[in-house]
Parts: structure tokens; C-alpha cells; sequence
């Protein structure tokens, strides 16, 4: 494998990075994005009420 193989595949890698970045910048500032983690957080939540709510009761074996 030749040098400029290797240098044009990182340079391509960065330039796709740095396009993408800017655009999430871009997206971020100009337009109401929702926090993912407090959503994440959200569903977490509404998650483990449904399933303790909805659990079955233990069975007690005495």
C-alpha cells in the first residue's frame, strides 16, 4: 500500500468528521432540538413505573 493511500484515507475520514460537526453545530444553534438524555430519562422512568405497576405479586410459599 502506497503513502498516499494512507494520508488521502485519514484526510477524507477528517474532512467527513468536520463536515458533520459543523452541521450538528449549525443544526443545534438554529433550530429547537430536544435534550436526548432527558428524553432518554423520560422513557426511562415512565419504563419502570409501567413494569412495577404491572408486576405480578410475589407468591408466598409459607
Amino acid at each position: 500500500m502506497e503513502k498516499g493511500f494512507v494520508a488521502m484515507g485519514l484526510f477524507r475520514g477528517s474532512f467527513t468528521f468536520m463536515v458533520g460537526m459543523g452541521c450538528g453545530v449549525y443544526v443545534a444553534q438554529n433550530y429547537n432540538v430536544p435534550n436526548i438524555k432527558k428524553l432518554f430519562n423520560t422513557y426511562v422512568f415512565m419504563a419502570r413505573h409501567i413494569e412495577e405497576t404491572y408486576r405480578k405479586p410475589k407468591k408466598d410459599d409459607d
